[in-house]
């Protein structure tokens, strides 16, 4: 489980599977490398996944808070990928981002993208009319507490909404702190996620990614996910939809088995 600088940042990553396809996977924000080992282990026949822990999470370096966290993280992937031929990425909520993010600006480093709930929300606001309000009005707990400075509260409004489904205060003590501390991270990725500031809405974007795509997401997940996923999938020109029946947001973590049998289905034409 090796560590060392990527892009210029103190990254460690995890290594899975021994099978053919070269894959990169990304994680969604508050989780580490290790949440891919579920999945991993039903599709290891298949790929030979890397995965890294995002700047702030896990054992990589802590955000310096400056700049964008997800051209950072689009800048570790990248690095991991220069040397060697076009891989499958697999992303999770904001790793699905930065996956869709390295399709755009570095093509030639991906041959298929597997975006679990991006949470691109730009999209889903673009495309459907009520969503940014629909939106709003779910995450107003997390954004007041977050404008108060309660980042335990936020953490406990974001994990209602986006977490596993396992209440507060089950949840142990050691992990709500960390989650708390990490909320910054959460904050620094919205003028991409909410706003696209990286452009990747602007005309043409989107459809000159070339690569299959698979937009898997969860029964029971928040709306939104649906109209982000129903956006990319009107502009991205390869891809497909599938759902997970029963699975919410973490549906890589819950329902592995589920996700990891939508996976080797779609290799087998990807």
């Amino acid at each position: 489980m090796p560590s060392g600088e990527r892009a210029g940042f103190p990254t460690y990553w995890t290594s899975y599977g021994h099978g053919p396809r070269a894959a990169l996977a990304l994680h969604c924000s508050l989780a580490h490398s290790g949440s891919w080992a579920g999945l991993a282990k039903r599709i290891a026949s298949e790929m030979t996944l890397t995965a890294f822990d995002l700047p702030g999470h896990g054992r990589s370096g802590a955000w310096h808070g400056q700049g964008d966290i997800q051209a950072l993280s689009v800048a570790i992937a990248a690095d991991f990928l220069d040397s060697g031929a076009p891989a499958d990425l697999i992303g999770h909520s904001f790793g699905a981002t930065v996956a869709l993010r390295l399709a755009v600006e570095r093509p030639e480093l991906v041959r298929s993208l597997i975006l679990i709930e991006p949470v691109f929300f730009a999209a889903g606001f673009a495309d459907a009319p009520g969503a940014r309000a629909t939106f709003d009005s779910m995450m107003m707990g997390y954004a007041g507490a977050m404008a108060a400075g309660d980042l335990m509260g936020a953490a406990q409004a974001f994990a209602t909404i986006w977490g596993a489904g396992m209440p507060w205060d089950a949840i142990p003590p050691a992990q709500r702190e960390a989650m708390a501390e990490r909320m910054p991270l959460i904050k620094a990725a919205e003028p991409t996620l909410y706003e696209d500031e990286a452009g990747l809405l602007a005309p043409g974007v989107l459809g000159a990614v070339d690569v299959p795509v698979l937009l898997v997401e969860g029964s029971e997940s928040p709306p939104i996910v649906a109209a982000i996923h129903e956006a990319l999938a009107a502009r991205l020109p390869r891809a497909e939809r599938t759902m997970i029946g029963g699975a919410g947001h973490m549906a890589p973590l819950t329902h592995p088995k589920q996700v990891g049998s939508e996976v080797l289905r779609f290799l087998e034409w990807a």
